[in-house]
């Protein structure tokens, strides 16, 4: 399973798509943190916050994971190299753990950059560090099970299709029902008792919860089986190919 884990690293690292994403990432959320006239813009404000990075990542995430992932089963499939893939001396889950680490693995490090933004309003904040750390650690942590949920259902509907394109049209329509349908389907207001059933089966209660800076374990284990339903559902696709 290493091996493998360390192979799809290096073929992100080696590629361009693992820097396009980083860059990519990076880009959209600074100019709309530090350079675009608008409300998340931090200097405008006036407020020592960082919930403009938290409230624009998750959009920004909803197509950048579903470019990372869409590759992971889909090439493979094309390719023909899925075959000799599923031959190894590992088990079909050990092959999903693996990509889907090495797609968790990217979308860290393209988090980690972000923390110069946390520094820059720690020491510009007046006084000097008037910034709420629990509420800022709390929504790293949010964004990064929201992430990790997103490459869940990514790696799912890459293991749908052969075509790429297609993975990732899956992917952002899966995601983004799963993070803001649901409260869309909420404030419809039709489901009256379940209506608060209703939201919290979707991804965005879940995220401003944590968010907040408390971790409640029941957001921690929504998002861990959310993300093992997705992985379980990866492993039953990949294994109707031997029926």
């Amino acid at each position: 399973m290493f091996p493998l884990l360390s192979k799809e690293i290096s073929s992100f690292l080696s590629s361009l798509i693992g820097y396009i994403v980083i860059i990519v990432f990076l880009a959209i959320n600074s100019l709309f943190l530090w350079v675009f006239d608008n409300d998340f813009n931090i200097i405008s404000s006036g407020y020592a916050s960082l919930d403009g990075l938290f409230m624009i990542a998750p959009f920004v995430f909803l197509f950048l994971i579903p470019a990372i992932t869409m590759r992971l089963f889909a090439d493979e499939k094309k390719s023909g190299t899925i075959e000799l893939l599923l031959t190894k001396p590992i088990s079909d889950l050990q092959i999903i753990l693996s990509k889907y680490f090495a797609g968790l693995f990217l979308v860290i490090f393209s988090l980690l950059p972000t923390l110069i933004y946390f520094a820059s309003v720690y020491f510009l904040g007046y006084p000097k560090g008037n910034i709420d750390d629990g509420a800022a650690w709390g929504s790293y942590i949010g964004l990064l099970f929201l992430g990790a949920a997103f490459v869940a259902i990514g790696l799912f509907c890459s293991t749908l299709t052969d075509k790429q394109v297609l993975a990732f049209v899956l992917s952002v329509f899966l995601c983004g029902f799963m993070y803001i349908g649901f409260e869309f389907i909420y404030s419809l207001d039709v489901f009256g008792k379940i209506d608060l059933l209703i939201q919290s089966i979707g991804i965005n209660a879940h995220y401003i919860s944590i968010s907040r800076g408390v971790i409640d374990t029941r957001d921690i284990i929504y998002f861990f089986s959310l993300i093992i339903f997705f992985i379980l559902l990866s492993k039953i696709s990949l294994e109707k190919r031997k029926w």
